[in-house]
């Protein structure tokens, strides 16, 4: 039986793709550890394939005769290496594919004939389709090509151990969700089924044509450039007279990829530009623009998003009375953090579930998610450093007199993640401190049967949407 004792870890169970191998493995924020238990003595003592050292990651991979490991053992952005079925240390990992700074590996699938490496290069997912030859061997590979300037392309894997055909999963901000086969052979996409959208009743039917999709990017006050992801209809003109609506996360190196959404059309055809911030913290441009975004430099991740929201403005995207901005869970954290740094620059702000007393939160260590989340924040129970510094820009430690947006904060009575409570406390001390000479409104919504995720049902998850978007639209055009 496997155990694990420290409760920064937890265990997953997984099947090698080949059926030859039980796959378990332990992980925390920042530390791995994977052991192999043969099929075919499923009662015997699983191996570890390297012991756990603090800080190296890595994911094992059966490949028939080898392992193949994608890890960042002095390999900031990961590397693919392969090593012995037998392995039992990371002296016996070998370079495959050796690790390139920005070029964030974050996956491999194995097959008999091939294997593909999941991968993250310039703010974009790619999928890199390597050979094998007859001793098995990885040889030079090529990328999937794609021929739009946004996207996010996966490769969901065939249960197939022996396939000739690569399942492909891909979108973009104005193509929607499709499914392809690419054929080993040929190399060539073959399209096998893509989400229909429905005709709209008031804006008609869909055509991709009447929209743009671009990169944006604009500089912080350190220089660093912060990528953005843009999509509007052709003809709004960029004379900041559009209303728009910033998207930001930036937390746990989740990366906000540029995919296809039916709902966010009726922003589109309503006019309202539609941006997604790209910000430190996030994993968009590999593991230092994570690392540059966590624990003591937290900071970076708000700033980022202010610097985004300057560059619609500057760009003519929009104006600040015209702005507004919206997260979820640590992203309205995010909310919380740029309403007390730069509330001159939106006219609305929708926080969801917000993680707005997240230190009090983490201070804790009988709350479900701390001492986990600890990796990811810092301790501030035991370092005063941490303290002090998120004491600097958590949002309901930071709230000062002054006028604030119009603000949105929905939570759920039912959300084991961020309590109820944060949100409310947060809007309760929101009215209680806000000049509000602008009138504007300090509202919270909470759902009494929800989780973090919202609620459950297909409607009445449109529903909640709806109202939200209902909120946004008439907070920054004329059809409220």
């Amino acid at each position: 039986m496997v155990t694990e004792s420290d409760e920064r870890f937890w265990l997953g169970v997984d099947a090698s793709r080949d059926d030859q191998w039980i796959m378990i493995g332990a992980e925390s924020k920042i530390t791995s550890e994977v052991r192999l238990l043969s099929t075919d003595d499923p009662e015997g003592e699983p191996q570890v394939v390297a012991p756990r050292r603090q800080g190296i990651e890595y994911d094992v991979e059966p490949a028939g005769d080898r392992l193949l490991i994608v890890h960042n053992d002095g390999a900031e952005d990961f590397e693919l290496a392969e090593a012995p079925l037998s392995a039992t240390s990371h002296t016996e990992w070998a370079p495959v594919v050796q690790h390139r700074q920005g070029v964030r590996i974050l996956a491999v699938s194995a097959y008999a004939s091939h294997a593909v490496v999941s991968l993250r290069r310039n703010g974009l997912t790619g999928l890199h389709v390597m050979p094998r030859d007859a001793g098995g061997n990885l040889t030079a590979g090529s990328d999937i090509a794609f021929d739009e300037p946004l996207y996010v392309v996966y490769a969901p894997g065939e249960s197939e151990y022996q396939t000739a055909t690569i399942r492909v999963g891909y979108a973009s901000l104005l193509t929607p969700d499709s499914i392809y086969d690419y054929h080993l052979t040929d190399r060539e996409l073959r399209l096998l089924k893509r989400t229909p959208v429905l005709d709209d009743p008031r804006f008609g039917r869909y055509d991709p044509d009447n929209y743009i999709q671009e990169r944006g990017w604009a500089t912080a006050p350190d220089g660093t450039q912060v990528p953005l992801s843009i999509v509007r209809r052709s003809d709004i003109a960029l004379d900041g007279s559009a209303p728009a609506l910033l998207y930001g996360y930036g937390s746990y190196e989740a990366s906000m990829d540029p995919g296809f959404s039916v709902s966010r059309l009726s922003l589109l055809d309503r006019g309202i530009v539609y941006a997604i911030a790209h910000v430190r913290g996030g994993g968009e441009l590999g593991r230092t623009w994570y690392e540059q975004g966590k624990r003591l430099t937290k900071m970076n991740t708000f700033i980022d998003f202010i610097a985004c929201a300057d560059y619609l403005i500057e760009q003519g995207y929009t104006a600040p009375d015209r702005l507004a901005a919206r997260g979820g869970s640590a992203g309205g954290l995010l909310m919380g953090a740029v309403a007390n740094l730069a509330p001159d620059r939106f006219r609305a702000i929708h926080a969801g579930v917000p993680f707005v007393d997240a230190l009090n939160t983490i201070l804790n260590p009988e709350m479900p998610l701390t001492v986990i989340e600890w990796d990811e924040w810092g301790d501030p129970l035991h370092d005063a450093d941490v303290y002090a510094y998120m004491k600097s820009y958590t949002p309901y430690e930071n709230l000062r007199p002054m006028d604030y947006p119009a603000i949105l904060a929905t939570t759920s009575l039912n959300d084991t993640r961020v309590f109820y409570v944060e949100p409310a406390k947060w809007v309760a001390a929101l009215r209680h401190v806000s000049t509000n000479s602008s009138g504007w409104t300090i509202l919270l919504k909470t759902e009494m049967v929800a989780g973090h995720g919202g609620v459950s049902g297909r409607y009445k998850s449109w529903h909640e949407l709806a109202f939200e978007y209902a909120w946004i639209i008439g907070e920054i055009t004329n059809e409220g």
